[in-house]
């Protein structure tokens, strides 16, 4: 009998019609009945006269299924065996804690996230480099595109195309008309009734693999910098691809799906557009992974009740997540910051901040309860850049954020928030220059804080927590990934400080 683990992809294949348009004129779907759940998903035309249906199954136990549709003359049927997940498989991620995340099965997730645009467009030798360095253990998210990509640093054409047909002329592209092509949709040649599956089935390998890694996928479906007109699609060719990318994705439990990089620059779409997609993953998608859409300006409603996270971009030239609790609160959704500038050095402002400043700024979402995203974007002679190629990282900021993390993993309950003060707090155990963090369990409260100074450079600080506990006190280094005991304190202590940028103080009652 055929087996899956619980939260794993039960692929059923089967053979059909071909003569006509697959893509359009037939139709698949499956039906996944067990003794806790009976789910019915869409499938999908794989080429070479083979549908395929997936499913992920949420329980233990015996399973049937039925494929039935236009597809072919009679239903397939079958059954199988759902097994116990695998060490690291802990199930989809779900918001928690009003303002944070947990796996299914109960276990935090802590976003550390990254930006690889197109990196399942570049070749493949420059794919398997990018996953040898996503192996390090920096970064347990990574955003990236769908479709393809035009844009500075970015005129070379895809590794496959995700419609049948031909494009435009690359050859007329350069580093200073490149603008010029953006968006225009002369010389390319598509039939959007016709889907390649070569693109869709190594970019679904590319998922797994991130799976196989414990990494959660991003899945940004559409944007904006676009020559290939797939940005410009009439509605009816939107809705079918939106259909098709749900059927072959939505089966993996690290898939996010985030409607659009910078929605606001694809000029051809409403929100009235947008509403509708977001309908389509709401009907199709049986998993309720989670769905956000980014901005470049101006921010969507991220108060509709399909958006189950802020996926968002700074919209001020300096300040960036210090913004973050506002936003928590106005909200009340998980805040993640994937776009607060890159650390690199490319002529583009949001592409050449140090590595401090970036790993600054995500300390700074840390102790105000949200998140915050990585990116890289350092001159390069091929034009190679993290940020959107993948490949190696040049940077300075990934073994912080792979320590800020481990910090995090030591959080009592799940997630932080920031601890309310006011301006003039005679009395309170903190000053208002202090950014305090503590846990967001009401359980754990008085028992661990965690204080960050960015910027500021204190030789020591002064803290009275009580009289009756004693606290273990512990400075960290930031940027230097120290941690060193400051001893145990009980009534009014004081912790001597370096006198340096980025230093945090951790305090936890014995």
């Amino acid at each position: 009998m055929n087996t899956v683990e619980k939260w794993g992809v039960f692929e059923v294949a089967a053979k059909g019609y071909s003569d006509k348009n697959p893509f359009v004129d037939y139709d698949v779907k499956g039906t996944f009945i067990g003794k806790n759940e009976s789910v019915t998903v869409d499938g999908f035309y794989d080429g070479d006269g083979t549908y395929k249906v997936r499913f992920m199954p949420s329980f233990e136990g015996d399973y049937t299924y039925e494929i039935s549709g236009s597809f072919a003359d009679e239903p397939v049927k079958g059954e199988f065996t759902v097994t116990a997940p695998s060490e690291g498989n802990h199930g989809p991620v779900r918001v928690a804690n009003t303002h944070h995340f947990a796996y299914e099965d109960g276990t935090p997730y802590y976003s550390i996230g990254t930006t690889c645009y197109v990196w399942t467009h570049q070749p493949q030798e420059l794919q398997e480099k990018t996953l040898e360095t996503l192996r390090k253990g920096y970064f347990n998210k990574i955003r990236f595109c769908v479709f393809p990509k035009h844009y500075d640093y970015n005129l070379t054409e895809p590794l496959t195309y995700p419609y049948e047909g031909t494009p435009m002329d690359s050859s007329v592209l350069t580093k200073e008309n490149f603008m010029e092509y953006d968006g225009a949709c002369e010389g390319n040649n598509w039939d959007f009734t016709r889907f390649n599956p070569v693109h869709f089935q190594l970019f679904e390998k590319r998922i797994q693999d991130l799976m196989d890694l414990g990494i959660e996928a991003d899945l940004i479906v559409m944007h904006p910098y676009d020559r290939w007109g797939f940005s410009e699609m009439d509605a009816e060719s939107d809705d079918r691809y939106w259909k098709y990318v749900i059927a072959r994705f939505a089966a993996y439990r690290n898939v996010w799906w985030s409607l659009a990089n910078e929605y606001d620059l694809l000029k051809k779409k409403t929100i009235a557009d947008w509403e509708r997609y977001a309908q389509i993953i709401c009907e199709k998608d049986p998993y309720n992974h989670l769905r956000s859409i980014h901005n470049c300006i101006h921010f969507y409603d991220h108060s509709r009740p399909w958006i189950t996270h802020c996926s968002l971009q700074r919209q001020d030239r300096h300040k960036t997540t210090e913004f973050t609790a506002d936003y928590a609160d106005r909200y009340q959704k998980p805040v993640v910051w994937d776009e607060i500038c890159y650390e690199g050095n490319i002529n583009h402002c949001w592409g050449n901040i140090s590595g401090q400043e970036l790993v600054r700024r995500f300390w700074e979402a840390t102790v105000r309860g949200g998140y915050a995203g990585h990116g890289e974007t350092y001159v390069h002679p091929d034009d190679i850049l993290w940020w959107s190629h993948g490949g190696e990282l040049h940077g300075e900021s990934q073994e912080r954020f792979k320590f800020l993390h481990k910090i995090l993993c030591e959080t009592p309950g799940l997630g932080l928030t920031p601890l309310s003060m006011p301006i003039f707090n005679r009395g309170s155990a903190f000053t208002w220059d202090d950014q305090v963090a503590v846990p967001c369990d009401v359980g754990y409260r008085g028992t661990y804080y965690l204080i960050y100074f960015g910027v500021f450079r204190p030789a020591f600080r002064e803290y009275h927590l009580d009289d009756i506990n004693e606290y273990e006190v512990e400075v960290i280094d930031t940027w230097d990934m120290t941690i060193e005991k400051a001893g145990t304190f009980k009534g009014k202590f004081r912790v001597e400080l370096p006198g340096k940028e980025y230093m945090a103080i951790r305090i936890r009652k014995v």
